[in-house]
């Protein structure tokens, strides 16, 4: 198959919506960006629309239900801290990256979701220390490229404090620029994460918000700059893109209180889940039901009756539930008995204390347990695409896609680099690059 560009370029700008237009069309950089990209404004994000399963979407082509990174956290019930899907182990089948190694192609990953222990040369993989007894350099060097990742900490480590943004990002933006210039990697994969922090503690048009896109501006501007400096920006293809967008929310639903007044969860003196028949496992704007045995009747006929119940009463938050083979043929995980959608407003958390809806203020949001605003919600909702911005070597000019998926990425990125993935949900879109 034909390769169309020597160094691809994937900037993953999380939680960056189609809503963002507007003013990312008048920041210098990515003003620039869009003077000779192709676009499209309209990308469908996939269901649940949370980080992991979106940035595994992204490199397979593929849904949750088919790559196998169903949510960001593993169904762990009543833990205070759920383990996330951090390793490559996760993802079923290939991936852009792999493929890429396997053509003799020389890769790096910065941060990107669900690479850990992946066979990436230049490699930073998005994990953190998730037990008092963890180090967090330690656990980073250990899952990634331990040499690469011990220079980026030499030289840049200063930068950071610790995995808070916007100091985070700043690190692996100075990472990235150092190893274009010095690796000069076939294909590259970066995930910048400020503007979704600031949309969770802030909400969606917060000050904050926009303060991060500002600083995402000038990050992209210093990846286009270490482009040209050494010598790849003619030879290079440039991708910015979004995974999902972000809805704010005044109230949290806690369905496992109902559970546990019903007498489907019991837990410990402490507030620890001793035993349960029926749990739910948040993904923010939606969340999946587990029933502990999925042979269960009983108590798959009384959830789903709680369920539906709660529907009926715009106050409970809920605004549909689906079976778990809908979830499936939507994309998510038909293993779940059902899977429900927030309503506008609201979102789902895991939490056993207290009512079964809160109303979210500030004193929550600054202690860490609730957010202002948050994603994975079902793409149907309106105003909640993200975008796609490429240019550079094998993208045409000025192309203006009316509608894409985030599962066509991956195909189209295959598709730049001369790559297969194989039988794949989504499809290259061709009526943007120059075969």
């Amino acid at each position: 198959m034909q390769r169309l560009t020597d160094h691809l370029i994937v900037i993953s700008f999380d939680c960056l919506s189609s809503q963002d237009i507007q003013q990312l069309k008048v920041l210098p950089n990515f003003k620039e960006l869009f003077e000779h990209a192709s676009i499209c404004e309209n990308v469908e994000t996939i269901y649940p629309s949370v980080t992991y399963p979106c940035h595994a979407s992204i490199v397979t082509g593929n849904y949750p239900n088919q790559h196998g990174v169903r949510a960001n956290t593993l169904l762990q019930p009543g833990k205070e801290s759920p383990d996330w899907y951090w390793g490559r182990r996760y993802i079923q089948g290939t991936t852009l990256y792999d493929e890429a190694k396997k053509a003799g192609m020389s890769t790096a990953a910065l941060l990107w979701p669900v690479t850990a222990k992946a066979k990436i040369d230049y490699h930073m993989p998005e994990i953190f220390a998730n037990r008092p007894w963890h180090h967090q350099i330690l656990t980073s060097l250990w899952n990634g490229s331990m040499g690469y990742q011990f220079d980026m900490n030499k030289r840049f480590g200063h930068i950071r404090i610790g995995i808070q943004q916007p100091e985070l990002d700043d690190f692996v933006t100075a990472s990235a620029v150092h190893t274009i210039t010095t690796k000069k990697p076939n294909l590259m994969l970066i995930h910048l994460v400020d503007l979704d922090s600031q949309r969770h503690r802030h909400g969606f048009s917060s000050k904050e918000a926009s303060d991060a896109i500002h600083r995402h501006d000038a990050r992209l501007g210093e990846i286009v700059r270490a482009l040209k400096d050494s010598g790849l920006y003619e030879n290079s293809t440039i991708v910015a893109l979004g995974d999902h967008s972000s809805l704010d929310h005044s109230k949290v639903v806690k369905l496992n209180v109902l559970f546990k007044e019903s007498g489907l969860i019991e837990v410990t003196k402490r507030g620890k889940v001793k035993s349960w028949k029926a749990y739910c496992k948040s993904n923010d704007g939606s969340a999946y039901i587990y029933l502990k045995d999925e042979n269960d009747a009983g108590t798959k006929e009384r959830v789903r009756a709680l369920l539906h119940s709660l529907v009926m009463n715009e106050e409970n938050g809920v605004e549909f539930v689906i079976e778990g083979e809908e979830a499936g043929r939507r994309g998510a995980d038909e293993h779940a008995a059902f899977m429900v959608e927030a309503r506008r407003g609201f979102y789902f958390t895991e939490h056993l204390d207290g009512n079964s809806i809160d109303v979210i203020t500030e004193e929550d949001v600054a202690s860490g347990k609730y957010t202002f605003a948050s994603h994975g919600y079902s793409p149907t909702k309106d105003n909640y695409e993200t975008i796609f911005i490429a240019t550079g070597k094998g993208i045409k000019l000025n192309v203006e896609i009316p509608a894409m998926r985030l599962i066509d990425e991956g195909p189209t990125f295959a598709r730049l680099l001369g790559l297969d993935l194989g039988r794949t949900d989504g499809k290259a879109i061709e009526e943007i690059l120059e075969i």
